[in-house]
């Protein structure tokens, strides 16, 4: 297979988030086993010293232009899209994360290239790039092979560790010209910071989530009991979230906080892809469910079948008893 495997930086305030050092990581193990190079693929205005960041990839290709400067899907999907033509990657390493979710969505249609999303994981196989997907809604797994190049990549946190992505040599950069539309139909305007929340959930080192099977808002007085006694901080999956139980910097998932607690405790959470994807990397992970066949079980260290509003208490009590 001919061409690089492309990493697509992502960046935003002149900071590298975490998925780009997954992504190098991950194309580092396709470069190799297709014989070919990792090129990150850098895009912004006044961003250069980033590049020095990114030496896990053999090349940087930085694109400097003041309409990539802020967070703009259509400059940045034509920038990468111009890009794409011309230097003919073998495949595209696109975050699959809020912030590149409509890239993802346009340049596939614009380099008439094949295209999966979800991917939790990609291999190199008999020479050909193999994808796993997940779909309908993370119940089921696809596994794909592209038949043409580039294959666009949409990879969702976690498929490789970070810090597997991370070097500390610098690589070789080359900047690139760009000729971008003036005029685009969509422009940024300002980021709005969300507010500051009481806890920031991410510095806690024991964490008591609650879903749906907490029932009401009442009932969250219970985990706030258990999190507590282990000296740590409420939080929820997105359903209670959106019944306004508890704020927004308490939601855990794709769409909030990624924490990595010692113990995560899991209330009455079924285990959507989505909530998995935030507390998968738990030291320890214990899940309390009525239903035995709940996703959830399946990332657990320890699980409980039964109502989390008898559980809780129970475990309240023995944790206390234990500290004395």
């Amino acid at each position: 297979m001919a061409g690089n495997i492309w990493v697509i930086a992502e960046q935003s305030r002149g900071q590298l988030s975490e998925i780009t050092y997954e992504l190098l990581a991950l194309g580092r193990d396709l470069a190799d086993g297709l014989g070919t190079k990792v090129q990150a693929v850098l895009l912004g205005h006044g961003v250069k010293g980033l590049a020095d960041q990114l030496g896990a990839a053999d090349e940087v290709l930085y694109a400097d232009h003041p309409a990539l400067a802020d967070p703009s899907p259509e400059a940045y999907t034509e920038a990468l899209a111009l890009l794409a033509w011309e230097r003919q990657p073998a495949s595209l390493l696109v975050p699959a994360t809020n912030a590149a979710w409509e890239i993802l969505g346009s340049l596939p249609a614009q380099l008439e290239a094949p295209f999966a999303n979800q991917c939790r994981d990609v291999r190199v196989v008999d020479g050909r790039i193999e994808a796993h997907c997940l779909v309908a809604g993370g119940k089921m797994e696809a596994c794909v092979v592209a038949a043409a190049t580039p294959t666009i990549l949409g990879i969702m946190p976690g498929a490789r560790r970070a810090d597997d992505g991370r070097a500390e040599q610098a690589p070789t950069v080359e900047e690139v010209a760009l000729q971008l539309s003036e005029s685009p139909r969509v422009r940024f305007k300002r980021f709005i910071e969300p507010e500051v929340g009481d806890v920031d959930v991410t510095q806690q080192t024991a964490l008591v989530s609650v879903g749906r099977g907490i029932q009401m808002q009442d009932n969250v007085e219970l985990a706030e009991e258990l999190a507590a006694a282990l000296g740590g901080a409420v939080c929820a999956s997105r359903p209670v979230v959106d019944q306004g139980w508890l704020p927004l910097s308490r939601q855990i998932g794709k769409s909030g906080a990624i924490v990595k607690p010692k113990i995560y405790v899991a209330a009455g959470i079924s285990g959507a892809p989505e909530h998995v994807e935030g507390m998968k990397d738990a030291d320890v992970i214990v899940a309390i469910n009525m239903d035995p066949q709940a996703p959830i079980f399946d990332v657990a260290h320890f699980g409980v079948v039964g109502d989390c509003l008898d559980v809780l208490p129970a475990l309240t009590e023995a944790v206390q008893a234990r500290r004395g």
